[in-house]
């Protein structure tokens, strides 16, 4: 059925309603400024009266935090010779013509975005539509990619764990689509119609919503309305070392010794699969496995005299065969088959590669059970958990609740993940912890630390993990912590040269962690290299406050640690050719060494100034400049403007006085905006072409070129040389 006419049945400033044939209603709510919601569906299923029942209700958290509107919109019939309505909001506009129906989304009176010829049709449970798209037209977001930034041309599945999928897509000339369904959704990104945006999903209603405004509203619009990532503990923003392979907790223990011992950095150990813990036949909840922990809280001790912290992977799974699947099969506490008997997966390796049952998340016992479990776990001093569910659960597996196929496949990931970032929790306020997990799903923007994915050790390997990090960044994900190396993978082409540019990417990233297999670990290379990795080491944590700072950026606007030239400039067409630079945080522009060499482009984007971190020299933007860059630096360059607030050089972080973790800020040109720094807020004030900052007293003070810095007791005076 087509979408081919627009009858006026109800308006209200938070909504408007259209008959629009066959039974079926249009709802239009201005949702948010520059955001609009449109559903499609049974008058029943659009009624705001009509509050779904317990498990509709926290299906719709899985995918909304902000399910009401917080706009209002001015209704008006378009002209004579239109026929229609449109809905205004402060600067953004929507227009809904009838005969023949059309969605036409505007900026501005500039239009963004509308249907293509193809419109909205729908059927039972399933719903087209599609948007044109200029020529030229980019698209970006939609999840994980190790290639061009830019997903025309591709066909992506919500529901396939391979095609890494997120439901947010935009444009950087002004629109976003976000399908707020939990049903499959096929986006065929022109690629079976180069000119169209063609989306089909699987469901009974249709429901999306349109983005009006720059890439960086959108994201906080976005982000807003699905929820945001809490904040990390301090810990986990030092440098990770992941388990050597065949390696004991014990031997693990004397690698983190030896770090010490050598002055290497390090805060966090990420332990490999299989579980930490599992069912004892005897207990009906999980413990720890005796074999491998036979005294965990002395093991936990033995790190804890490091000063490291410990990950420890977990998975809500019970071993086939055994008395306890037996059991919590009996209570209806698995996954099951159609059968009704429980459904049992393939070995992996959080199992030990034994087969397995699913604990029915779904359940509310169960969940409750198995978040409160890993509580007690945390106690014994487990600092973080890390957790992989993301199965290709078959269409014939079912919850207990009626979940199947891709509702299941959705929101189990985001059911088990949730509960451990609870468990992590506690009742800090604000909530702070680390799941570490390479899921993807609807709303996984909320819950820290996103993995990257095993690539090989090579310099496309290089590029595919920082691709994926800005792909993420632009999907609404705030943070990828970054491998350096793949322990599984030959290491014959992991030269000192390629080890150095990864190991200075990943410095200027969220954050990383070492593999540590003989050839990967930092200890194992030469002495120049190792010089070389104790200054990035130092850099690493010197840049722990200003990364911090762009984590709790996150958490108020959405934007990511690492963001794209696209996100970050979307009026500098050139700027987006350069997809392997990016800004970490708003003030700095990093342009990693993708290729050997010692020399490599860089494209400053227009319409700022930039200062070299390296040399301290100005350069104009919308220019392109060779650098000399020796493995001892990277290129990066201060935004105009802005501050980079910089923390002591340290061997862990417990070696910082949380209370005061700045050690040096660094000026380029007049500040204009607020930094955020964890727990020592600075209050920036023009006034009359000065500065007047709170909170940097007995800080160092390096100012760029043309200003001075002056101390006044608490206050420090920042104005232009005279």
């Amino acid at each position: 059925m087509y979408l081919d006419t627009l009858k006026l049945v109800e308006t209200l400033p938070t909504k408007a309603s259209f008959d629009v044939g066959a039974g079926l209603r249009l709802a239009v709510e201005p949702h948010a400024p520059g955001v609009y919601r449109i559903r499609c569906g049974r008058p029943e299923a659009l009624a705001g009266d009509i509050l779904p029942g317990g498990r509709g209700r926290a299906h719709a958290e899985v995918l909304l935090a902000r399910p009401e509107a917080i706009g209002e919109s001015a209704l008006e019939p378009l002209t004579e010779e239109v026929k229609g309505w449109q809905l205004t909001q402060g600067d953004s506009t929507l227009e809904l013509h009838s005969n023949p129906f059309q969605l036409l989304l505007k900026r501005h009176g500039k239009p963004l975005l509308m249907l293509s010829p193809a419109g909205i049709q729908g059927a039972e449970n399933f719903w087209t539509l599609g948007f044109e798209l200029l020529p030229q037209e980019k698209i970006f977001g939609l999840g994980e990619t190790h290639g061009d930034l830019d997903r025309r041309g591709e066909t992506i599945l919500s529901d396939a764990p391979e095609h890494r999928a997120l439901p947010l897509a935009w444009s950087p000339s002004g629109w976003g689509v976000y399908i707020n369904s939990l049903g499959r959704v096929e986006h065929d990104l022109g690629c079976e119609n180069s000119n169209e945006y063609a989306i089909a999903l699987e469901d009974s209603t249709l429901d999306f919503f349109l983005f009006a405004g720059e890439p960086a509203e959108i994201l906080n619009q976005y982000t807003q309305l699905t929820g945001r990532a809490g904040q990390p503990a301090l810990w986990s923003m030092g440098v990770w070392v992941e388990q050597p392979q065949g390696h004991s907790a014990t031997q693990t223990a004397e690698m983190i010794a030896d770090f010490r011992a050598q002055h290497v950095a390090v805060d966090g150990v990420l332990m490999l699969p299989p579980a930490a813990w599992t069912y004892q036949d005897s207990k009906l909840l999980p413990d720890w496995d005796s074999e491998r922990f036979p005294d965990p809280k002395q093991m936990m001790g033995v790190f804890g005299k490091h000063a490291v912290h410990v990950c420890m992977h977990t998975i809500p799974a019970t071993i086939a065969g055994t008395t306890n699947f037996t059991e919590l099969e009996d209570r209806g506490w698995l996954l099951a088959n159609e059968s009704g008997d429980a459904h049992v997966f393939e070995g992996v390796a959080a199992t030990g590669g034994k087969p397995f049952g699913l604990l029915d998340l779904t359940h509310r016992d169960v969940l409750n059970m198995w978040s409160e479990r890993h509580r007690h776990l945390a106690e014994d001093g487990v600092g973080a958990t890390a957790c992989d569910v993301q199965f290709d659960i078959p269409d014939t597996v079912v919850a207990r609740g009626g979940e199947a196929g891709a509702v299941l496949r959705s929101i189990y990931p985001a059911l088990a993940r949730r509960a451990l970032f609870e468990a992590a929790a506690g009742h800090r306020v604000p909530p702070e912890g680390v799941v570490f997990s390479s899921d993807l799903f609807a709303g996984a923007q909320r819950l820290l630390w996103q993995s990257a994915p095993r690539v090989p050790n090579t310099w496309a390997g290089l590029q595919h993990t920082l691709r994926t990090a800005l792909s993420l960044g632009s999907s609404g994900v705030p943070v990828q912590m970054h491998a350096l190396g793949n322990a599984q993978a030959p290491t014959d082409e992991m030269t000192p040269e390629l080890y150095l540019r990864w190991l200075a990417m990943a410095v200027f990233s969220a954050n990383f962690a070492f593999q540590s297999n003989a050839q990967l670990i930092p200890t194992s290379f030469d002495e120049a290299t190792r010089a070389h990795v104790q200054t990035w080491l130092q850099w690493r944590y010197r840049l722990i406050p200003y990364v911090l700072g762009a984590i709790e950026d996150a958490a108020r606007t959405g934007l990511p640690v690492q963001r794209s030239m696209a996100l970050s400039f979307p009026a500098d067409a050139e700027a987006h050719r350069w997809d392997t630079q990016y800004m970490l945080g708003p003030a700095v522009l990093v342009a990693p060494a993708m290729q050997p060499g010692t020399e490599l482009q860089v494209y400053l984007p227009k319409g700022e100034a930039w200062w070299d971190l390296n040399t301290g020299w100005r350069y104009e933007g919308g220019t392109v400049w060779t650098i000399s860059c020796d493995l001892g630096t990277i290129p990066a360059f201060g935004r105009e403007g802005h501050m980079l607030c910089l923390g002591p050089t340290a061997k862990h972080t417990g070696e910082f006085n949380s209370a005061r973790i700045l050690d040096e800020v660094w000026m380029f040109g007049m500040p204009v905006h607020n930094p955020v720094v964890m727990r020592n807020k600075i209050r920036v004030m023009q006034m009359q072409g000065s500065s007047y900052i709170k909170g940097l007293e007995g800080l160092r003070i390096s100012p760029s070129e043309g200003l001075e810095v002056k101390r006044r007791g608490a206050e420090v005076r920042i104005s232009r040389a005279r």
